[in-house]
């Protein structure tokens, strides 16, 4: 079901303004807890992580994201 630009662009905000910091918490708490079952690995290790961390959460939610800065089929040109 593909979504309207209106509801694509609530549902941006509402991920950005309420879901990433959720996800940036438990991706920490996570990375944390592996990274605590590793012992202490080489720093690049870590960074390789939190790198993979930080970019994993778009990939599932490209969609709805894709056209979102672009003006609307029902927007007026000014």
């Amino acid at each position: 079901m593909a979504l309207s630009h209106k509801a694509k662009k609530r549902w941006a905000i509402i991920i950005l303004v309420i879901g990433l910091p959720i996800y940036m918490i438990l991706a920490s708490v996570l990375a944390t807890a592996v990274l605590g079952w590793l012992g202490r690995p080489s720093i690049l290790l870590e960074l390789v992580i939190y790198v993979a961390l930080g970019v994993l959460w778009v990939f599932p939610l490209k969609n709805v994201f894709m056209g979102v800065g672009q003006a609307g089929p029902d927007d007026e040109d000014v």
